[in-house]
């Protein structure tokens, strides 16, 4: 599972659409399975089955509540873009979660993103929608209940990054390539094809990387096409689609060949050699 946090936006409705594929407004209520988690607190303000009949607009505006409730509310720099979109793939060779599986992700990424703390009574609004396969977007609004700016975590891709490791591993999904040593750790000499390495992890990068940004033109042609009348519209959009899914596995497998090119160094500590009789102690390195 690979995570990536887009740029921020003044409303939902274009992560929204990007998130289902297809532009919202969308007239008729979502599939009930279309949003698999949300903000706690709306439990109580819904009936037992007034949840699967929102429409898209509706869950959008939902979204865009808190900016017209606070609208002086604004970030410390006076930004007032407070949609923030999370996206999460699987790898393509991945099995397909249920529906409970996708929303036990979206909390863990949601509390690991600092947008849900369990109790917080005054947090932010949030969806998590699984509109496309393999791929789960959370959506929230960064101005609080209370008018005050959710600060996002300042390690916020480690803290990401952490948390897909483990739901990989408690979901039993593909692994995504470990991170590199942090600063502190032992140092090792480099090897040989160090540089190689590093080539493919630029190329592969999920933030600037080039495949990067190539599959997410790819996407939103996709997602242009897919809103035009007619068969062929369709039918070039999913192609695009799987196109864009395979450049995924092409990342997937340049992070793989990366790491095994110039693989981390291993977590545990290194247990220092006793000193000779003969020599001074040695400090650990």
């Amino acid at each position: 599972m690979i995570s990536r946090v887009n740029e921020r936006t003044h409303t939902p409705f274009d992560p929204l659409s990007e998130a289902l594929g297809r532009a919202v407004p969308i007239e008729g209520g979502l599939a009930e399975q279309a949003v698999v988690a949300y903000w706690p607190g709306l439990d109580s303000y819904l009936l037992d089955d007034e949840q699967a009949t929102w429409t898209a607009t509706q869950w959008a505006e939902h979204l865009e509540d808190p900016l017209l409730e606070h609208p002086f509310a604004a970030s410390p720099h006076g930004d007032r873009r407070a949609i923030f979109h999370l996206e999460a793939r699987l790898h393509p060779d991945d099995r397909d979660l249920s529906d409970a599986e996708w929303a036990e992700a979206a909390h863990r990424l949601a509390r690991a993103a600092g947008i849900e703390t369990p109790g917080d009574q005054s947090g932010c609004h949030w969806i998590a929608v699984h509109g496309k396969p393999g791929r789960l977007d959370v959506i929230a609004n960064l101005i609080r209940l209370d008018g005050a700016w959710q600060y996002r975590p300042a390690d916020l891709m480690r803290r990401l990054a952490d948390e897909t490791r483990r739901i990989e591993a408690d979901l039993r999904l593909t692994p995504a390539p470990a991170a590199s040593p942090q600063r502190g750790s032992t140092r090792a000499v480099p090897s040989a094809s160090a540089p190689f390495a590093a080539v493919l992890a630029q190329l592969a990068d999920e933030q600037d990387g080039p495949l990067a940004t190539v599959r997410g033109l790819v996407e939103h042609t996709a997602h242009r096409l897919a809103d035009q009348p007619g068969a062929a519209g369709d039918e070039s959009a999913h192609r695009l689609e799987l196109i864009a899914r395979r450049l995924y596995g092409i990342q997937h497998d340049l992070h793989t060949t990366a790491t095994r090119l110039n693989p981390p160094l291993p977590s545990h500590t290194a247990v220092p050699t006793p000193p000779a009789a003969t020599a001074a102690t040695r400090r650990s390195p």
